[in-house]
């Protein structure tokens, strides 16, 4: 008698096993809609929950909703049932990249490849504010066109994470990998971690084994500590240059990506990926809250959409508009700021909320953004492709007085010099007629300027 296939929420047919772990099981699966192949990564709820690991399930949630590139392992949705947690993923066929490595050297060129969409998702990874922090072979799938898929953000670090000195202070990863200032557990910067993460594996890809590798531990992290790599005969005087720069023990000599690929090493054959369409808005909160919500049954999907909630702008006491200033200098809310990045602009208006919205929208319609509204926020998305993916800008609309607003936009995704070209040849001279002005001034105030 021939066995029923086993349905996930009317969604997906399960097959069979393709590993498991502590905590949870991986199917492969069949979309009952698409018929397209998926990954059914599938979480023990109880077990999460009684080892205190419901922070890491809502990171990992969070970072692969911001994290969108060719290069690494898709998310499709989040689902839930009273006991478990689903996380329906992008099927890479090819298997690890370890399993290749294990099998022999990789060939330069080869290598070369995959250090190359390596760096790319990391690099996407980083102007997100996600650093992956487990970067090794066994995380890095390939598929059946031979791309690398970085995977497993189990361990991955947004940027709110970082304590008030900019550093992160956990100490995470795999012992072969991790850079010296995670071992001697001082606070570190999570890229310039993963840069000597991305450093060991291209040893490992092109020697066959591990620059830093001894049976006692504390002897590895003795070595790790300082930057003892023994190159083999068959590494060019170019690589080896190159290798050396990515494992300097001292992070604030380590090489950035920025210089990086700009190295000649690194350039030869370098083509940057073609990336990918970014849905509209996160869905991050939505599907942690679907993931550990106990409304609902088992066998039963539970994904909810919620309509736009009416725009209500934030209001702002004295003492938020000191917290939006430098000190107690008010002249840095609405006057130019020389010299930093802009990541973060604000404006000043007589006009009411409605009409600052209605401008926005206008913009967004003329640059082809995708318009969002919530809780005295306008979220613009970009339609087109980006070097950084498609930019993303947030509007928050402060009510100072019922006759006075200050506007905060920022950039929420994407590069910040596209952001800026935005800002100077779209968002300024559009917000003419609206922008607040004293009699004195005879010209369109610009906006104030800050770094996020």
């Amino acid at each position: 008698m021939e066995k029923k296939p086993t349905i996930l929420m009317n969604r997906y047919e399960l097959g069979r096993i393709l590993g498991q772990g502590t905590f949870a099981k991986v199917y492969h699966a069949r979309n009952l809609a698409s018929n397209q192949s998926v990954a059914i990564k599938v979480i023990d709820k109880e077990k999460v929950l009684r080892v205190g690991m419901i922070d890491q399930i809502k990171r990992e949630i969070s970072t692969m909703r911001l994290v969108r590139h060719p290069n690494i392992v898709q998310l499709h949705e989040v689902m839930a049932s009273k006991s478990k947690i689903y996380f329906a993923m992008e099927y890479v066929r090819g298997g690890e990249l370890f399993a290749r490595v294990a099998r022999g050297r990789l060939k330069e060129d080869a290598a070369r490849k995959y250090f190359h969409q390596l760096i790319g998702a990391v690099d996407f990874c980083h102007s997100r504010g996600v650093y992956h922090r487990d970067l090794k072979p066994e995380n890095l799938l390939v598929d059946d066109n031979g791309n690398l898929k970085v995977s497993d953000f189990g361990l991955s670090a947004l940027q709110e994470c970082q304590k008030q000195d900019g550093l992160l202070h956990t100490t995470c990863g795999t012992p072969a990998y991790v850079a010296p200032e995670i071992i001697n557990k001082k606070g570190y910067d999570g890229a310039k971690a993963d840069i000597w993460s991305c450093g060991v594996i291209l040893f490992v890809l092109l020697a066959g084994y591990l620059p830093f590798h001894d049976a006692n531990l504390m002897e590895m992290y003795r070595k790790i500590s300082r930057g003892e790599v023994k190159y083999p005969n068959w590494f060019s005087s170019d690589l080896r240059r190159f290798i050396s720069r990515l494992l300097d023990p001292n992070p604030n000599n380590r090489i950035t990506i920025e210089k990086l690929v700009e190295y000649p090493w690194f350039k030869k054959g370098y083509k940057p990926a073609v990336m990918l369409a970014q849905s509209h808005g996160s869905n991050s909160l939505k599907d942690v809250q679907v993931a550990f919500s106990t409304d609902h049954k088992d066998n039963e999907a539970n994904k909810v959409e919620q309509p736009d909630s009416p725009l209500k702008p934030t209001s702002l006491n004295a003492f938020d508009i000191i917290s939006h200033s430098k000190g107690f200098d008010l002249s840095g809310l609405f006057g130019n700021d020389q010299g930093q990045k802009a990541t973060n602009s604000r404006f000043m208006t007589q006009k009411p909320a409605s009409a600052i919205v209605s401008k926005l929208e206008q913009i967004a319609e003329t640059e082809r953004f995708m318009v969002k509204k919530q809780d005295g926020l306008v979220k613009l998305q970009g339609s087109k492709e980006g070097r950084k993916g498609q930019l993303a800008i947030d509007a928050e609309i402060f009510e100072v007085t019922p006759a006075f607003y200050v506007v905060e936009v920022k950039k929420s995704a994407g590069d910040t010099l596209e952001y800026e070209r935005f800002c100077n040849k779209g968002l300024r001279p559009s917000l003419r007629d609206i922008c607040w002005s004293s009699q004195s001034e005879e010209k369109f105030p610009s906006l104030s300027e800050s770094s996020n």
